[in-house]
């Protein structure tokens, strides 16, 4: 019960905290720590779809990033076109750049899970090692692609000139996009709780601690495995349509696998499989890289230590030191 309590403190404050920061910078004269924090719900958005793979389905993934670099690229190849006034195609119809959010959002998150369906297809035909590396290997290969588009920036990226626009709202104010970021970043947390409490989601957790009893009670454990990875690929494209806009700039370095393995970081850093945690990883570890690059540009030399004391005192992860939740 005591446990339960702690659970729901955590919970309310990490959302009390994130809901009236913007009112708290602007209080104490900070404003530029708002782009900051939006940069961290994002990321936690990204961490939180890779738990999803990782905590929820047991597939340790190593190319998450190609999904964040696909759903960036997807907002800054519609803006191009769009601020170009050139056609993004001609046949077999003519689809023209934009930048509207509305139009450009959903685009960006079917053709990331598109492409999850079409990798996680072929990779979850593999296990262990072999499926680590397949992931990283498709992630790779989608980093050379974009590496090698020249009319969208090659190797230098691409540049926007402006945030998308949302009706109304103005998204190039920062504490706007904040809450706009602050706003999926909530939804996906609840769509991924339900669907890890639900049928799927028990599903998914048998398959991981024992897969062939899963098979044997006569469930295909592919189709929901390949299924969480789609959902996991969507989500992780909403983050880099976000991340797009909020750098406004894309570039090949979002696909490369160390985007990837800092997501896993941040798993593992707030807790596998609580969801609640890769907020929290997030949350630190991007603070810690943004103090420690003010003393060393080799601030991931005292990072390595944190982690390792994490794994061995917290097994649960820093979220679960907090709630005394146990492994």
């Amino acid at each position: 019960m005591k446990e339960s309590y702690r659970h729901i403190a955590v919970i309310f404050a990490g959302a009390f905290f994130f809901a009236f920061f913007p009112l708290a910078a602007h209080a104490t004269d900070q404003p530029y720590l708002i782009s900051l924090f939006s940069r961290i719900l994002i990321y936690a958005l990204a961490a939180v779809s890779l738990d999803l793979l990782l905590g929820c389905g047991g597939l340790v993934s190593l190319g998450h990033a190609a999904y964040v670099g696909i759903g960036g690229y997807v907002v800054g190849i519609f803006y191009h076109h769009g601020y170009e006034a050139e056609p993004l195609l001609t046949w077999p119809v003519t689809v023209t750049g934009s930048e509207n959010l509305v139009v450009v959002f959903p685009i960006a998150v079917c053709i990331s899970a598109l492409a999850a369906l079409l990798f996680g297809a072929l990779s979850l035909r593999t296990r262990g090692m072999h499926f680590i590396m397949i992931t990283l290997a498709f992630a790779q290969m989608l980093y050379y692609f974009f590496v090698s588009l020249e009319k969208y920036g090659g190797d230098d990226g691409l540049s926007l000139y402006s945030r998308n626009s949302l009706g109304n709202l103005d998204l190039g104010n920062d504490t706007t996009f904040y809450y706009l970021c602050f706003f999926f970043l909530v939804l996906f947390l609840v769509f991924t709780i339900r669907l890890s409490r639900s049928r799927f989601g028990l599903v998914l957790q048998g398959a991981k601690n024992n897969d062939r009893r899963i098979q044997t009670l006569g469930i295909n454990s592919y189709w929901y495995k390949l299924t969480c990875f789609v959902i996991g690929g969507a989500g992780a494209g909403l983050a880099g349509a976000l991340l797009a806009n909020q750098t406004e700039y894309v570039s090949p370095g979002l696909l490369h696998w160390t985007l990837s393995g800092e997501l896993m970081v941040m798993v593992l850093l707030g807790g596998l499989n609580t969801f609640y945690g890769p907020v929290i990883g997030a949350t630190l570890f991007l603070l810690l890289e943004e103090v420690l690059a003010m003393y060393t540009e080799h601030w991931m030399v005292f990072m390595g230590p944190i982690l390792i004391l994490v794994v061995i005192f917290a097994k649960s992860g820093i979220y679960g030191l907090l709630t005394g939740a146990k492994k």
